[in-house]
């Protein structure tokens, strides 16, 4: 019997999903494992071969672990919130709702086909109401809670309350609380509005004016990675810095244990090191500089007071509330036209520009605290608001960017460390900043001779005692903005009374997203919410028309997978103390900065109000690699270089005789060819070009006694060699015509093949939809089908084919290299496309797509199935006893691809049971001893081609209920080594002893073996070198 791919793959999808097989419970008999993958967003293109990688790597652990008795939780679902949908409503009508349904059941076909073991009754999709009412409830909890730094958690906004009753805020120590001091009899003599404001300033959930991304065409506020050079990265759209009032998480007040929970955690040193460099914790000081003529105070944050003596300048950030205030009648105009300009750039565009140096003088001075000189107060975008205090001393000796900036305009630059037993060094004549964080101060008063630790810790208690300053830890972390202005999002829980937000009772929950008649926002700007009807509670209060990020419901997805039915709680008790948190997980790197620190933020928050049970979310994280596509090439040719060219390469060397210049300048004119000696001037161009030309060019050729040939693009094409002779006739002395008014060339596009001479140089790469070629070879009628304009193509061919160039990128609809799974398993089968992801390299490596490569193993997945038929395709397994020998690859196999499994090592556990196979079916293996074993080994990586196996072998529980083969040592132990022979260096022969043999046994019996008289007859023996286990060689 052949093995019908098709057939097989579809009878146990079917069976997996009829007969639930991949349904999971609470299992107290069983080790829980909890097995999970980044939950897709669900675009209108479907997976590409890229988007399973992951996928395929977690289900083989998955079904691995299931084999070796754990109990797995292995769920999937949408992260269906998210802008492309609500794009496409705005432009189509469609509701986002309708589009996400669409885009979900093709993905879910998708994922089916591929034999995923997921739990799908667990299935979640942030967009349901079902599921957001537990994003919008945790919303609820964050706004009910405050930090508390003394216990460092969480608690309850009651309590605060509590506090202020009875003592103010005097004792309280928060993260935020950026208040003034208050005592209980100013607290309960507020109204309940000033009371609301300054919980404002506790909650972990809050509200307050910030500096965003507004891109007006989109009608919401970007993250700074959705902005690239001012335009959104999706649309290319305009994008401007405001300051908006917008909803906040307080993330800052968990960035020390973000920080060091980053040591509790499986991950790789290159996530751990991106957020720990998100996360940003410096430990320095803050230091206050006056501002004369002004009641105003410049506060900066420095990890470095130490250097404060050699702060010649400060920098504010163009965004600084004290710009306005600071800066002089003469400076307002160059100063306000300064702060437009950098409004459009967002941060991280700003901190990339190392190189480029622009600033404005404020026309207003500082006084240095510790030296008491005035000191001139800039601003420039290398100071973002957001980092620090949004103001900077500059100490242009000890800062790169600060010395930059100095020699840029002319600014003093004053030393203050130095190494040890170094002598005096003029800074004037310094190249670049001296920014060592280890030596002696100089320069700088009562440090002057301290090393840096100990001159830092002076400076800040000398700071403390003169009121000055104080120590400081700061972080570059921000808090997280937790609105959005567009509908297609959760709704907030919210609705304003006297201007405050208030939270609606847990019984309104969910909130649904309201009918809206269109997409947009209002005409006087207000978001898309904001055109529901009866946008407001049962007593008439408006709701809040903001909607949440897309990072909401993803922030604690993994938590509800746990107990996804429940109506009452967003998890019961019970499920969260058996899942506990994820084992493994997996997805991309491109996630460090964004979910996966909030997604750790959320856990850690949920664990401090006692409902997570661990206070990080995955034990293990591995971000597989990207699988890039591999883009086909074809080289439209541009006529002109064409013609260039062609005409060079007969002009070039003296080939005519005489020498030419190429691209031949006199002044303002150039021209392609001119020949001295002969006093000839040559343009190739187009006809109407050349028409437009001929007079200047003639007039000038009269001027310097030379002769021209124009010559139109079309006569290369008709006749090439006519255009020599004519050139030939010029050199020998002839007349020719100067120019031959011909039809213009038309407008097709030619196409020239990868390996034509000059092909780089007379055409442009132009990707071509791969479907279109087959290795390497374009198909060209199809090729003039794909896009109308195409219809008339040419093809300057080689060999009588068309061959494409290949580039290696990522993967995209634009350069036409997405290549559809389904296309794939149609052909080849969902077995074979998963071990050939898994075979393509480590997982954790990004690696070109080739579809040549799956030939192999498509061919590998036929020969493990002859392994059970006989040539005449019938299934025959033997009773018999295996051999040793067979036994040995077996074991041999299971060590290994156990082994492989445990290290993520995929793609050499595949090369194992390709050798394996290879083994078997030279020792026409066919023995149920060795068979059924191996069925369940290979059954994670190729599910269908196992079931259906497993059945013929005569079982009737699915493979899946199996247990992994047990490793039987003794198979691993080789009982006889095979010795190369060698005499005097050269290999003459083999011969295999037991492996226990003595080594003095090993020299008797090889000196009086036959095979050894032939090399060593009537020579002398000087001694034999035996490395046990390894290698014999007799000297003679």
């Amino acid at each position: 019997m052949d093995y019908n791919f098709s057939e097989v793959e579809m009878k146990w999808q079917n069976y997996w999903r009829h007969h639930k097989i991949y349904q999971v419970d609470i299992d107290p008999a069983k080790p829980k494992f909890y097995v999970l993958d980044m939950f897709p967003y669900p675009s209108g293109a479907g997976l590409h071969v890229g988007h399973p990688l992951g996928y395929i790597a977690s289900d083989i652990y998955a079904r691995y672990k299931r084999l070796k008795g754990f109990n797995v939780l292995h769920p999937m679902g949408y992260d269906a919130y998210g802008l492309p949908a609500e794009q496409y409503a705005i432009q189509t009508g469609t509701h986002p709702a309708v589009t996400t349904e669409k885009n979900i059941a093709r993905y879910r076909e998708q994922l089916d086909k591929i034999g995923f073991s997921f739990d799908w009754d667990r299935e979640v999709r942030t967009s349901d109401s079902a599921y957001y009412k537990w994003t919008q409830w945790t919303f609820m909890q964050l706004f009910q809670s405050w930090y508390n730094k003394r216990s460092n958690k969480a608690e309850s906004i009651d309590g605060l309350i509590n506090i202020f009753k009875s003592s103010g805020n005097t004792a309280v120590d928060a993260s935020g609380g950026d208040i003034e001091i208050f005592s209980a009899t100013q607290w309960n003599a507020m109204t309940e509005k000033q009371q609301q404001e300054v919980l404002m300033h506790y909650r972990l959930a809050y509200l307050a004016d910030t500096i965003v991304n507004w891109c007006p065409a989109l009608g919401t506020v970007l993250a700074n990675d959705e902005v690239s050079e001012g335009l959104s990265v999706r649309g290319a759209h305009p994008v401007e810095r405001k300051s908006m009032k917008q909803w906040l998480l307080r993330i800052t007040a968990y960035a020390d244990r973000l920080l060091t929970g980053l040591e509790n955690i499986d991950w790789s040193e290159s996530i751990k090191d991106i957020q720990r460099n998100w996360i940003g914790k410096s430990v320095g000081g803050s230091l206050r500089f006056e501002v004369p003529g002004s009641n105003e105070i410049i506060e900066v944050f420095t990890t470095r007071p130490d250097t404060i003596f050699g702060a010649t300048f400060m920098v504010l950030a163009p965004e600084h509330d004290l710009v306005e205030k600071i800066t002089s009648s003469n400076h307002r105009e160059e100063v306000a036209h300064y702060v437009q300009r950098t409004k459009n750039r967002s941060e991280r565009e700003r901190m990339a520009e190392v190189k480029k140096v622009s600033g404005v003088f404020t026309g207003a001075y500082a006084i240095n605290p510790f030296t008491n000189t005035k000191i001139p107060v800039w601003i420039a975008d290398y100071v973002l608001m957001g980092y620090g205090t949004g103001a900077i001393m500059a100490v242009p000796a000890h800062d790169s960017r600060d010395f930059a900036f100095a020699r840029h305009y002319n600014l003093p630059v004053i030393q203050v460390i130095k190494q040890k037993n170094e002598g005096p060094v003029d800074p004037s004549e310094w190249e670049t900043s001296y920014d060592s964080k280890e030596g002696i101060a100089m320069n700088s008063g009562f440090i002057n001779g301290m090393e840096v630790k100990e001159a830092i810790k002076a400076v800040v208690y000398e700071a403390e005692k003169r009121i000055i300053g104080t120590a400081r830890t700061n972080f570059r972390l921000r808090d997280a903005i937790f609105s959005r202005q567009r509908y297609w999002g959760e709704p907030f829980p919210v609705f304003y009374k006297d201007g405050m937000p208030y939270l609606l009772d847990e019984s309104n929950l969910p909130l649904a997203l309201p009918p809206v008649d269109a997409f947009l926002p209002t005409e006087t700007g207000e978001p898309p919410l904001a055109r529901a009807i009866n946008w407001k509670t049962a007593d008439g209060y408006p709701l809040e028309t903001n909607t949440m990020p897309g990072f909401a419901g993803s922030s604690g997805y993994y938590l509800r997978y746990m107990d996804p039915n429940n109506t009452e709680v967003y998890f019961s008790q019970e499920a969260v103390n058996y899942w506990e948190n994820v084992d493994l997980y997996i997805g991309g790197a491109e996630h460090a900065t964004g979910h996966l620190i909030y997604a750790r933020f959320w856990n850690m928050f949920l664990f401090d109000i006692g409902l997570a049970v661990k206070e990080e979310p995955f034990k293990k994280l591995i971000n597989q690699g990207m699988i890039q596509g591999r883009s086909s090439m074809v080289y439209r040719v541009n006529a002109e270089k064409m013609a260039e060219y062609m005409l060079w390469e007969e002009l070039k060397e003296r080939k005519l005789g005489v020498s030419f210049q190429k691209d031949f300048r006199d002044g303002s004119r150039k021209f392609d060819f001119f020949c001295e000696e002969a006093g000839i001037v040559i343009e190739v161009n187009k006809l109407k070009w050349l028409e437009k030309l001929a007079h200047p060019y003639l007039d000038y050729c009269s001027e310097k006694g030379y002769r021209l040939l124009l010559i139109p693009l079309r006569d290369f094409i008709d006749d090439f060699e006519n255009v020599l002779q004519r050139i030939k006739t010029l050199i020998k002395g002839g007349e020719v015509p100067v120019f031959v008014a011909k039809k213009p060339l038309l407008n097709i596009p030619v196409f020239v093949s990868k390996n034509i001479p000059g092909r780089e140089y007379f055409s442009d790469p132009i990707h071509v939809d791969i479907s279109l070629v087959r290795n390497d070879i374009l198909d060209t009628e199809g090729f003039k089908q794909w896009q109308p304009h195409l219809a008339e193509s040419l093809f300057i061919k080689e060999n009588g084919r068309y061959v494409c160039g290949s580039e290696v990128e990522k993967m995209s609809k634009s350069k036409y290299n997405v290549q559809n799974p389904d296309e794939l398993i149609e052909r080849y089968g969902a077995d074979t496309l998963r071990m050939y992801e898994m075979f393509l390299g480590p997982l954790e490596q990004s690696k070109p797509w080739d579809t040549q490569g799956i030939e192999g193993v498509f061919r590998f997945i036929r020969k493990f199935w002859r392994l059970f038929n006989n040539e005449q395709n019938v299934f025959r397994v033997s009773n018999e006893t295996a051999s040793t020998e067979e036994l040995k690859v077996l074991h041999k196999t299971i060590d290994k691809v156990e082994g492989d499994i445990e290290r993520f090592s995929f793609n050499t556990a595949v090369s194992a049971l390709m050798i394996c196979v290879n083994e078997l079916t030279e020792l026409k293996c066919n023995k149920r001893e060795v068979l059924e074993p191996l069925t369940v080994l290979i059954s994670p990586f190729a599910p269908h081609l196992a079931e259906e196996l497993w059945q013929l072998l005569g079982h009737e529980v699915s493979v899946v209920k199996q247990i992994f083969p047990e490793l039987k040592k003794d198979y691993l132990v080789e009982s006889t080594i095979v010795y190369p022979v060698s005499f005097n260096g050269k290999t003459r022969y083999k011969v295999e002893f037991p492996a226990d043999l003595p080594v003095n046994e090993i020299e008797k019996l090889v000196l009086q073996s036959e095979e050894a008289q032939k090399w060593i007859e009537g020579k002398q023996i000087r001694k034999i070198i035996v490395v046990p286990q390894r290698i014999i060689n007799v000297v003679v």
